[in-house]
């Protein structure tokens, strides 16, 4: 188990100052505000987690910080699914893989959620396939997991605060233990 701490702490100091897609914070700065938040909102543990890793897709791969506005959708979403998936239940992994589908959901069943997105992220929604259709909208309801992408899709757009004191990644460790396979 301390390995894989070890290993997301490593994730974290190695890729973790990388800009995070033209935001006004890094990658590790929007993770650790995501867990913030998220804990702050009295979520559960696996869900805190699922906050901090939801991104993890964009510390693995080795594509240029500026991907979207070269036309290139990193799926960040699906790289990362499959490196939680092999250390991580389901209530960590399947909100990781969904928080994109999360986006496009939520601007199909709320106009005024897209009106709220940053431009870095109408960019990235526009490569990730825009709104979802009616029939791709009860596809996703169907998974038994997408109330808990909702949430961490509304913690992630929240996540970009500058300067937001935040408890550092050594202090996930137990939430981490716990929500591990």
């Amino acid at each position: 188990m301390n390995t894989l701490i070890e290993k997301i702490e490593n994730l974290f100091l190695k890729a973790g100052d990388s800009e995070y897609g033209g935001e006004s914070v890094t990658q590790g700065e929007h993770a650790l505000q995501a867990a913030f938040l998220a804990k702050s909102e009295g979520y559960d543990a696996h869900l805190i987690v699922a906050c901090l890793l939801h991104d993890v897709g964009h510390m693995l791969h080795a594509l240029p910080d500026d991907a979207p506005e070269q036309g290139i959708d990193d799926l960040h979403e699906e790289l990362g699914f499959r490196f939680l998936e092999k250390y991580f239940i389901d209530a960590v992994a399947e909100p990781v893989r969904l928080h994109v589908d999360a986006k496009r959901y939520l601007c199909a069943k709320e106009p005024e959620y897209f009106g709220q997105l940053s431009e870095p992220s109408l960019i990235s929604l526009a490569l990730q396939g825009g709104p979802m259709s009616a029939i791709e909208c009860q596809a996703f309801e169907s998974n038994p997991f997408y109330r808990e992408a909702v949430q961490l899709r509304r913690i992630d757009d929240l996540a970009k605060i500058p300067n937001l004191e935040v408890d550092p990644i050594s202090s996930y460790g137990e939430m981490l233990k716990i929500s591990a396979k």
